[in-house]
């Protein structure tokens, strides 16, 4: 399998990225792995299926003039079995443990992201951790297609950007700031700039992960497509060096029942660290 080094356990075998993927994740931001998640994408879509028809508590669900339908939900993994069951089960938190660099993995949150045919909802270009409680360099997300979806509708990437050493201010869908007062620096325009970066963007299968940093800038176009949906499951994750982060605001994810404290290390049942599932032969 292309960039994965093969690791043998009794469950089977499962990819772990190899050292030119890591490499690619600390140099570029984000970084693609083929293949790695096939055998979880039917156990998933029944999982986004029982969450679109009983969505929880911190649901997002966006409609365009044409009835476009654009779902998003997160923080389900104790509710929905699917969920948990590929999280503890399928060595996802290994990947995310050896592209941090960090000795545990530690769930952050779960996110789903439905992007129905003929939706015109494009995803602004953002970077997460200003949005998120919590501080530190080791994370990553996991996005994992659960469609195939062509290079013109997959999610891009500004490659590098987060090693900019730059917060950006998180901002609504309509482009008002999350947090009032917020001072930190608006995004620039990357469309209307789209030649001064280097964006990398990947057709993807069903099965395939994209790795990126909590910091990378990116965004989504909408999902022209007349018939094929765009259903992701991205699986956020921090390491080590993770502490739990107070900000301006009402964070996204909240965590409302969260008794932390600002520096605090990451810890509790909101987020448990994986087990390792898997040994390097």
């Amino acid at each position: 399998m292309k960039d994965a080094l093969t690791i043998k356990t009794n469950l089977g075998r499962s990819p772990l990225a190899d050292t030119n993927t890591v490499e690619k994740f600390n140099v570029h931001g984000a970084v693609i792995i083929r293949g790695v998640f096939e055998d979880w994408v039917e156990l998933l879509r029944d999982g986004i299926e029982k969450n679109i028809n009983d969505p929880g508590p911190f649901v997002r669900d966006y409609r365009d003039s044409s009835d476009g339908r654009f779902f998003g939900d997160y923080c389900n993994w104790n509710r929905i079995p699917e969920y948990r069951r590929f999280l503890f089960e399928s060595g996802v938190g290994d990947i995310a443990n050896h592209l941090m660099g960090s000795k545990h993995a530690r769930l952050f949150h779960e996110h789903v992201l439905v992007k129905e045919a003929n939706t015109n909802i494009p995803t602004p270009w953002h970077h997460d951790q200003p949005y998120y409680c919590v501080d530190g360099k080791q994370n990553c997300s996991l996005w994992l297609a659960l469609d195939q979806i062509d290079q013109t509708t997959s999610i891009e990437f500004v490659a590098g950007s987060h090693r900019w050493n730059k917060w950006f201010r998180p901002e609504r869908f309509d482009k008002s700031p999350l947090f009032e007062n917020d001072k930190d620096e608006v995004l620039p325009d990357i469309d209307a700039n789209r030649d001064q970066y280097e964006i990398l963007q990947w057709a993807v299968e069903p099965g395939d992960v994209i790795a990126f940093h909590f910091l990378t800038i990116h965004g989504a176009p909408p999902n022209l497509s007349n018939s094929s949906r765009r259903r992701a499951f991205s699986s956020r994750w921090v390491g080590d060096d993770a502490t739990f982060a107070v900000r301006q605001g009402r964070t996204s994810p909240p965590f409302p029942h969260c008794k932390l404290q600002h520096g605090d290390v990451m810890s509790g049942d909101d987020f448990p660290i994986i087990p390792s599932r898997f040994d390097i032969q």
